[in-house]
């Protein structure tokens, strides 16, 4: 089975190299599957109901979530009437949505799970420890799956490595969102889990990830005033590929993907 996970998508710039790329790219690769985190998809803050749609109508199949969906609070009740779109499993109970879907490809079942890190993330959402929930979901999802996917969507390289360790062989990989910076340490390990510590950005490259540098870098010496606003050049999209072996759920290979708009 082979797997393309996108890194987070960053408003109109993220959404356009995704319509260009992903239709075709899923056929010519032979993806059976694509999955892709959304939080920022919508003008870079948040995730809409359209913009979600907008990512399945290119062919992602599942789309997860973060710490910027709270941004849109009003799209949140018919944002996770969509089934493809999960947020992290420990959020409070009275948050909408669910933190995991199973999908089905031809004969076999895929699990996707969503989680997100506590270490300097921001207090709402509010969550509780990913460890527990995540170890009981994946006990549940094993009878029904062993091919299984986690985003731990988390600031520290720290907490995700220690979810690595804590999950190892027990899922097929785990993949890091959230600082939109692609990170050199994939890795399959001696168990068969596919790991690395950020996927990337899909966005606007120049910039400071996905947003315009000057109004960021006034923020930092002072100037509260300054509101984020989206970049629009050097679009490009961070993914990575996973080969599993079907059979057993193992990871066989992880390699990291860039594509420039203008390749």
């Amino acid at each position: 089975m082979r797997l393309l996970f996108i890194g987070d998508v960053v408003g109109k710039p993220g959404l356009r190299i995704l319509s260009k790329f992903v239709p075709d790219y899923k056929k010519e690769n032979k993806y059976d599957f694509i999955c892709v985190n959304g939080e920022n998809a919508a003008g870079g803050f948040g995730l809409t109901r359209k913009s979600a749609s907008k990512l399945k109508k290119y062919g992602c199949d599942v789309i997860t979530t973060g710490n910027h969906i709270f941004d849109r609070k009003e799209e949140l009740e018919e944002l996770f009437k969509l089934e493809y779109v999960i947020r992290p499993l420990n959020y409070e109970k009275s948050f909408p949505g669910k933190g995991f879907t199973v999908i089905e490809i031809e004969d076999k079942k895929v699990a996707i799970v969503n989680v997100q890190g506590q270490t300097f993330m921001p207090k709402e959402p509010k969550t509780s420890s990913p460890f527990k929930l995540v170890q009981e979901c994946v006990e549940n999802l094993l009878p029904i799956t062993s091919i299984i996917i986690v985003d731990i969507h988390a600031e520290t390289t720290a907490e995700k490595i220690a979810m690595r360790y804590f999950l190892d062989g027990q899922i097929s990989a785990l993949i890091g969102t959230h600082t939109h910076v692609q990170t050199a340490d994939e890795i399959v390990t001696s168990s068969g889990t596919a790991y690395i510590t950020d996927v990337g950005m899909t966005g606007a490259f120049d910039s400071i990830i996905g947003m315009q540098a000057k109004p960021i870098i006034k923020k930092f010496m002072g100037d509260k005033n300054q509101s984020f606003k989206l970049a629009k050049n050097d679009v490009r999209m961070n993914a990575v590929e996973i080969e599993i072996n079907e059979a057993n759920g193992k990871a066989k290979s992880i390699r990291r993907i860039e594509i420039g708009e203008n390749s």
